[in-house]
């Protein structure tokens, strides 16, 4: 069973119309209003059928502009809403991090708010007296934690909010926006922390407008807007087709090229593509045509673990660019990113890129990378991250290595030992993998 299952939710909010900004229990009982459905004129809907399904130890992010209904859909799942239809199916403790001050009362201390948020969760007397220490470390307010709380900034009551939170132990952790509310050192303590709570198998429903934090942290993105579905899948994907529709809202994309693609469109070209390829998307107004990988002077895609690596891309400029960025990035099949860079993180500043062919080449003059298979994306998008062409696994790699070793990462070393450790045969030198014998001197 999944952890969360959410099938065709809506939410309507009822329409505040002109001179009913103050209604009562009797104007309400007298218009009946209380009892009668709300008509298409009466209604504002915040959610309109929305299903999928959040598996175990799965990390979800919902994105999407404001007014797109995350935190009302994150509402409807912790409990806080009710949904005006369909249903949602939770199973596990949940611990909901929505709104900024959340569960707090103002007026009492923030020692006597952590026992009465922790029983709302779910925890009994005995077991917030064992994490009551642990509580108040993560959050850094030992200083502050017998001061009522309406006396604590925005970012304390996030400190002390998430850090109950995520001491119930829940099964199902939910956190909206607020974390961006912390100071620096208290967004990487949080999220070093739902790193570990995804380790051990739990669950994260994530709403945050960082896209960066979205790809780094979640395993699948989803995308409301205007209270629909709007997009589900990699994380990567979906944010850029995100990012591809705000530029195109507020006119970064050229409408020259926005009908050249849709003339294209009827090419034979184009009918042999796939519109939905999950491996590939973009505006195409830029294209990554092939990644030919080089080692010692010959194209290959077997090599040792320290070799110079040179990667070749040969790519294709539509019309004429003065924003673009090209970059490359090598992952393990299974999705864990080992190492990616691209042209405007190294500082790369664009001025030009003409209409034609051209080709792209990054070396790597030691690449040390662990024993096994990979993988390589590469992309050509724009410096506000809107992508022309982002192609996932263009190429596939393997590595080999004289000894064995674990990780994706292998990096030169060297063993030396102190008096009174002694071995019956040496190991391989790491920068020179040759096989040594242990020499034992005269009257050992």
């Amino acid at each position: 069973m999944p952890a969360i299952r959410i099938e065709n939710v809506s939410k309507l909010y009822r329409r505040t119309s002109s001179g009913h900004h103050l209604r009562t229990l009797k104007s309400a009982l007298l218009e009946r209003s209380l009892v009668k459905g709300l008509s298409r004129e009466e209604a504002v809907p915040a959610l309109v059928d929305v299903s999928f399904n959040v598996e175990k130890g799965e990390a979800v992010g919902l994105i999407g502009s404001n007014g797109s209904g995350k935190s009302t859909l994150l509402k409807t799942v912790a409990g806080i809403l009710k949904p005006t239809s369909g249903s949602i199916t939770v199973d596990g403790r949940v611990a909901a991090l929505i709104e900024l001050g959340a569960g707090f009362h103002p007026e009492i201390s923030g020692r006597e708010n952590i026992y009465i948020n922790g029983a709302v969760l779910g925890l009994t007397r005995r077991e917030l007296d064992a994490r009551f220490d642990d509580i108040v470390e993560f959050s850094g307010l030992e200083n502050f934690i017998d001061e009522p709380v309406k006396n604590y900034s925005s970012g304390m009551y996030v400190r002390l909010g998430f850090a109950v939170a995520i001491h119930t132990d829940p099964d199902i952790l939910m956190v909206d926006e607020v974390l961006s509310v912390g100071d620096e050192a208290f967004s990487h303590r949080c999220l070093r922390r739902i790193e570990e709570f995804l380790a051990a198998g739990k669950t994260l429903l994530l709403v945050s407008h960082s896209l960066g934090l979205m790809e780094e942290v979640c395993d699948r993105v989803i995308w409301l807007d205007n209270g629909t579905l709007r997009a589900s899948g990699l994380p990567r994907r979906v944010v850029d087709s995100y990012r591809e529709s705000i530029a195109v809202a507020e006119g970064l994309v050229h409408q020259r090229a926005k009908q050249d693609r849709e003339e294209e469109s009827h090419t034979d070209e184009e009918a042999d593509e796939d519109p939905g390829d999950p491996m590939r998307w973009g505006s195409r107004e830029a294209t990554v045509e092939d990644l030919k990988i080089w080692v010692g002077g010959e194209e290959r895609y077997h090599f040792q673990t320290g070799e110079a690596v040179r990667f070749e891309i040969s790519a294709r400029a539509h019309r004429e660019f003065e924003d673009f960025v090209f970059g490359i990035a090598i992952q393990t099949p299974r999705g864990i990113e080992c190492w990616g860079t691209n042209t405007d993180l190294e500082g790369f500043v664009p001025s030009r890129l003409e209409a034609k062919a051209v080709k792209i080449e990054m070396e790597c003059p030691n690449l040390r990378l662990g024993p096994g298979e990979y993988v390589v994306d590469v992309a050509v998008h724009a410096r506000d991250g809107t992508p022309y062409d982002y192609r996932r696994h263009l190429a596939s790699f393997s590595v080999t290595a004289a000894t064995q070793s674990a990780g994706v990462y292998a990096p030169e070393h060297r063993w030396t030992f102190s008096e009174g450790v002694g071995w019956d045969a040496f190991g391989r030198d790491s920068t020179k993998p040759t096989k040594q014998t242990n020499q034992k001197t005269q009257g050992d």
